[in-house]
């Protein structure tokens, strides 16, 4: 959907609703139930149900895979992303949900192993290296700390040092791994299956 026009009929006066919208229409990348919401009432609407899992992203050659990493977080409502290395990043690919999710910087890996120490949160690295246990078979912690490679040379050595375990996506095929971005997917996803509800009726 492309998005909506001006606001017809009367204007509603919740608060969560935005002037400008309401008068100019709301183009943006949003789901139908925030058509008009100002950018603040969206992020403090999610913080109310974010899940509790973080994701962080190693950032030393600038890898073009971070936005489209941000932009799955965003769907997904993780808690917050974290980037690793250089603070700059591309944000093309995140499609300006980038606004909408928290995101963080960290330093380095032992800044970011710093931080999860003091957040008491397990660090679970993705990455298909020798002695990685299929993360189809494994028990992911409620609260975790997601932690993917750059495309190409993949998770650096101290970032698998530092995890309390480490996890490859299962593959079938021939190639030897899968896109980044597509992984932190697979992951996220694989987080939401085993810790979220669905009603079946």
């Amino acid at each position: 959907m492309a998005g909506v026009g001006p606001w017809q009929g009367e204007w509603p006066d919740d608060p969560w609703y935005d002037p400008e919208l309401l008068r100019d229409g709301d183009t943006r990348n949003v789901v139908d139930r925030y058509r008009y919401w100002s950018m603040e009432a969206i992020v403090a609407d999610i913080d109310d149900h974010r899940h509790p899992f973080h994701v962080a992203i190693e950032n030393w050659q600038h890898d073009m895979n971070i936005g489209s990493i941000v932009r799955t977080a965003n769907a997904f409502a993780a808690d917050t992303v974290h980037i690793v290395g250089r603070r700059r990043w591309n944000k093309r690919g995140a499609m300006v949900t980038d606004r909408y999710q928290h995101v963080e910087h960290h330093v380095d890996v032992a800044a970011l192993v710093a931080w999860a120490s003091v957040a008491e949160l397990p660090i679970i690295a993705i990455d298909n290296v020798p002695g990685s246990v299929p993360i189809e078979t494994f028990r992911l912690p409620e609260r975790c700390l997601l932690l993917f490679g750059q495309e190409g040379p993949g998770l650096s050595p101290e970032a698998l040092a530092a995890a309390d375990a480490v996890l490859e996506i299962t593959q079938f095929g021939s190639t030897r791994s899968i896109n980044a971005s597509a992984a932190a997917a697979v992951a996220m996803h694989a987080w939401v299956m085993q810790h979220v509800s669905f009603d079946a009726s």
